[in-house]
């Protein structure tokens, strides 16, 4: 009998060095293979576009987070405190991306900033969504588009039903004029443990010529969500301000737009949900302090006040928890003509899209 219980032992013993050395090999793994895109990295423009911007004259920009076009409107996400890690279905995926490309084309923009487009990874089925998305536009029209990388994530194995997976994501600018350049920043990011979580946070700078020999400055950016305190996030704003206000001093024209992760208008969570003692780290409160003299946040929505993401804990209802964390900051010499969030029942993405109408000023 006890030579039995010590070769049950013995077993017992085994799997769990071999667990042990699974896990230590996986962290190594995770650990060595991690690095960040370097900084001030230029990027490459591709396309057929040719026209110069004007000034006194009504453009149209939009900026459209596509959520790896994993979130139909029943989806729900495990860093969410949902249950799903991945995608559906390949099928669903190219469903999503074709969708958010045709309700961003149906409203005629001449700049369209895309975050969370999906290059190569499996939680979108290794979908490549920005070809998607770039195909849909090219059909349309002549436009140049410039791509700039923010997740290059390991294989990651959480959950352990169904791992998310290894990553390759990123921001996607479309643009009707001609962009003569682009360059790719690196924000500031966690530096422990939670940097695994943190993608590779970045923004890109396009640059569009103006008739008047000025520039107009496009910023696509997606700063940072999951387990940012307010130094972190504080951080990577004073940094982004830095760089566009460099570029207004310089005469030229500014416009940011993207996902922020802070609630954008300061007051949208309480406004959309009355009574929530939710608190979450990816809407606090935009530092408005931070932002220098000569910018804005456009937020005199035309028609409606209308949120810009769902937290993904449960299916879309009339009671899910949303939020406006999308929208665009410009300078002072950018007139916002008009700007307004647009309900898309989030059918396709768990964020709504933001149209905004400008003139460059003379």
């Amino acid at each position: 009998m006890n030579s039995i219980i010590r070769k049950m032992l013995k077993v017992i013993l085994a799997v769990c060095l071999v667990i042990l050395l699974a896990v230590v090999v996986y962290l190594a793994y995770v650990f060595l293979t991690y690095s960040r895109i370097e900084d001030n990295l230029p990027l490459t423009v591709e396309g057929t576009a040719e026209e110069t911007a004007q000034t006194n004259t009504e453009y149209r920009i939009i900026s459209y987070n596509a959520g790896f076009g994993a979130y139909t409107a029943d989806f729900t996400f495990f860093m969410d405190e949902g249950k799903e890690s991945r995608a559906r279905s390949k099928e669903s995926v190219e469903s999503c991306i074709s969708s958010i490309a045709d309700t961003a084309l149906e409203m005629s923009p001449d700049i369209t900033l895309f975050q969370e487009l999906d290059t190569d990874a499996d939680r979108s089925w290794h979908v490549e969504e920005t070809q998607i998305v770039k195909n849909a536009f090219a059909q349309r029209g002549n436009y140049d588009t410039v791509f700039a990388q923010n997740y290059h994530s390991a294989y990651l194995m959480y959950p352990l039903n169904e791992p998310h997976g290894a990553s390759d994501a990123g921001l996607l600018t479309v643009s009707r004029f001609t962009v003569t350049s682009s360059l790719r920043r690196s924000l500031p990011i966690a530096t422990n443990v939670k940097k695994f979580l943190d993608l590779d946070r970045c923004y890109s700078i396009s640059r569009i010529p103006v008739q008047n020999q000025k520039e107009l400055i496009v910023i696509n950016t997606h700063l940072s969500a999951y387990g940012t305190d307010a130094e972190q996030g504080n951080q990577q704003l004073e940094m982004l301000f830095a760089d566009m206000k460099a570029e207004y001093d310089k005469g030229n024209y500014v416009i940011c737009g993207g996902d922020f992760n802070h609630d954008f208008t300061g007051s949208s969570r309480e406004y959309f949900n009355s009574g929530t003692d939710k608190e979450y780290s990816w809407c606090h409160p935009f530092p408005a302090e931070v932002i220098p003299e000569g910018f804005s946040r456009c937020m005199d929505y035309t028609e409606s006040m209308t949120a810009t993401s769902r937290y993904t804990n449960e299916p879309y209802n009339e009671n899910s928890f949303v939020i406006i964390l999308d929208g665009f900051i410009i300078s002072d010499n950018v007139d916002c003509t008009y700007v307004q969030n647009i309900d898309t029942g989030y059918q396709y993405t768990d964020h709504n899209p933001v149209l905004m109408k400008f003139m460059l000023k003379e």
